[in-house]
């Protein structure tokens, strides 16, 4: 959630919206503050990672910090701007100093198996409500990567975001089944497998039937995890692959990981 700064026009006050980025952590007249928005940020996702996504509050973050509940106003101005705050730390986990090859397809499918493993290690983030323009310094520094490694794909700037976008997307579903995956019983599994199973077996579904049988064939013991990587793979070929140019035709643009 944006605040919001006063400014003065044609000597009427307005308020401006501004994010949590653009609000100063100490401003120009009361005391030095005594906290961060890396500490409300540790703070936050502290209590989300031992507790879920709803025991992080703004009470619950300033008792964290010892401090009263109030203050925190001076450096957020909302729970929706610790969700901003935590999001983009947790990005920060994600390496972007491995090197890119040249192959958008493989660049990206690496970044999104390194992404994925944030969201496995804070299963919260997969329930952090989706927003376009949800993006941090870390973030910013994350979508700056991925667009490099596009850099030999001639599409306009606009589809490449909504590759990226898309492929975040998938990183997020992926997380949230494996997550949850892992927490369903073994007998309740399979109960649903016999379930689907039987039901495809009655003669009324036999598309489903077919489909069923051929993965049975080739993948009789896949896990859910083991598919990440393949389907990534085909689900970028399938966006991108018809316009890569040739290796040596357009070096990517900016500077090398950091």
């Amino acid at each position: 959630m944006a605040g919001r700064v006063g400014g003065r026009v044609g000597g009427r006050v307005t308020q401006e919206p501004v994010t949590v980025w653009a609000r100063a952590e100490r401003g120009a007249r009361g005391p030095t503050p005594v906290h961060s928005h890396a500490e409300l940020a540790t703070v936050a996702i502290e209590l989300a990672d031992r507790s879920g996504l709803s025991a992080v509050s703004m009470r619950q973050v300033a008792a964290g910090l010892g401090t009263g509940q109030a203050s925190l106003y001076r450096y957020v101005s909302g729970r929706e701007d610790l969700l901003d705050l935590m999001t983009d730390a947790v990005t920060g986990e994600i390496d972007l100093d491995v090197p890119l090859h040249g192959d958008p397809i493989a660049d990206l499918v690496a970044l999104a198996v390194r992404a994925k493993a944030v969201h496995l290690r804070h299963p919260w983030l997969s329930d952090i409500p989706p927003e376009p323009l949800r993006l941090g310094p870390r973030s910013v520094d994350y979508l700056e990567y991925a667009l490099r490694a596009m850099a030999p794909v001639r599409l306009p700037g606009r589809t490449k975001m909504e590759t990226i976008a898309l492929m975040s997307a998938l990183v997020a579903q992926f997380a949230r089944a494996e997550i949850q995956g892992g927490r369903a019983s073994t007998d309740r599994q399979a109960a649903q497998a016999a379930y689907l199973s039987r039901t495809a077996s009655h003669g009324d579904h036999p598309h489903l039937a077919a489909a069923m049988a051929d993965h049975a064939e080739a993948e009789p013991t896949a896990a859910p995890q083991t598919l990440f990587e393949p389907m990534m793979h085909r689900v970028l070929t399938g966006l991108i692959a018809d316009d890569i140019t040739a290796a040596d035709a357009e070096p990517p643009l900016g500077p090398e990981p950091r």
